[in-house]
């Protein structure tokens, strides 16, 4: 498919592979992205795909240049399912210079011992194809070390690696004004948010670096080429990396019996009736931590709770608290409650993890021994009560 100015799409949708990296579901597949810069003098590459569809890719490289020789291949980002092909390329097309910065080739040669001829770039360095003239950005950590980004200056084209992409296979065509977009939205934000997540401050520097620049097309590695939306795409991306959120709150509990549920259930009724309207419950045995994620980036309240197991938080709660850690996210604001049966312990500990998230927590913890009663609902609304305040506080 040609996107404009001889630059084609040769990417490939997956629509078998059930979690992406292993860990997050993908219920609309994934596409891997690579584009091919069929320019009159010479033909340029960039990035490739997972190694498992390399039949189908050669056969789209070929159906556009056929017997063409490749004179560059551009590496943006050396994850596996852009960089698998790679060593196959070069079987293929032995003379291909291989372009990439000083952090790409000690992942190429450790990743495939693929060495040869190559262009190693610094920031701002250029390759002139012919008409079009490409410059390269380094991008460390969006989301690798070695990230960079490509711009033809003649087409105003970024090839953008990882950022401004997102799950979801490509149906039919490739281009944002040719399909309907409505599923990559979400998809988007919990691609963020699992993906990226805990890079906001270099993203941040990304978005800065690249601001100036007369973009008209962006080219991501993941999801739709974007052309009338760029907008909104890279204000999506630039909120996410300053972690700012909506009015809202996700309630993320964990149960065993229902009673810690019942509790969660009094939280949120609360809370719609203090004016609340976006409010979203989700048990955590129950819904994959990745949506819950997603959700936490994009509301500015959390309400965690859950009973206490084996003298400590449970299971599956912990698990999604660890991940939240790990994103090291901000301005949020956060409250907690928990439960037990003999013993207590989850209260406690959700207090120690306050302390690591580093979120500003409001309200009193609530604690309930076996199942709700009178003091419970009340402090429950109490919890909720000063939630609401605090969001409805940020209003203008």
């Amino acid at each position: 498919m040609e996107i404009k100015g001889k630059v084609h799409y040769v990417g490939v949708n997956d629509r078998t592979k059930a979690l992406f990296e292993n860990l997050w579901p993908l219920p609309y597949g994934v596409s891997y992205n690579s584009y091919l810069i069929a320019d009159d003098e010479m033909v340029a590459l960039v990035d490739t795909v997972d190694v498992c569809f390399f039949e189908l890719y050669l056969k789209k490289i070929r159906s556009i240049i056929g017997d063409r020789k490749i004179n560059y291949l551009i590496i943006n980002h050396m994850e596996p399912d852009h960089s698998g092909s790679i060593a196959l390329i070069k079987q293929y097309y032995p003379d291909i210079v291989l372009v990439g910065n000083k952090k790409t080739f000690d992942m190429v040669e450790g990743y495939y011992g693929v060495t040869g001829d190559r262009y190693v770039v610094n920031d701002g360095d250029f390759l002139k194809l012919g008409h079009h003239n490409l410059r390269f950005y380094l991008v460390p950590m969006v989301h690798w070390p070695e990230t960079m980004v490509t711009y033809d200056e003649t087409e105003g084209i970024l090839f953008a690696g990882d950022a401004f992409g997102c799950f979801g296979a490509l149906n039919g065509g490739c281009i944002d004004k040719n399909i309907n977009t409505d599923i990559y939205w979400n998809e988007m934000r919990r691609y963020y948010a699992n993906i990226v997540g805990k890079f906001g401050n270099p993203v941040q520097k990304a978005l800065q670096k690249l601001g100036g620049l007369n973009i008209t097309t962006i080219c991501p590695t993941h999801g739709p080429v974007w052309e009338e939306k760029i907008p909104q795409v890279i204000d999506m991306y630039d909120k996410l990396s300053r972690y700012e959120a909506e009015e809202g709150v996700v309630i993320a509990y964990g149960t065993m019996y229902g009673n810690t549920e019942e509790l969660a259930e009094a939280i949120a009724e609360e809370l719609s009736k203090q004016g609340i309207k976006n409010i979203i419950l989700h048990n955590v045995s129950h819904t994959h931590h990745s949506y819950i994620l997603a959700d936490i980036f994009k509301y500015k309240g959390l309400i965690v709770g859950c009973t206490t197991y084996n003298m400590n938080l449970y299971p599956e709660l912990e698990s999604l608290l660890n991940k939240i850690a790990a994103r090291d996210m901000k301005n949020r604001v956060m409250g907690y409650f928990g439960s037990f049966t003999w013993a207590s312990a989850a209260v406690k500990k959700l207090g120690e993890f306050t302390e690591k998230l580093k979120f500003e927590v409001v309200g009193n913890p609530v604690e309930m021994k076996q199942t709700m009663k009178a003091d419970n609902y009340a402090q429950a609304k109490e919890l909720a009560k000063a939630m609401a305040d605090r969001l409805k506080a940020d209003r203008k």
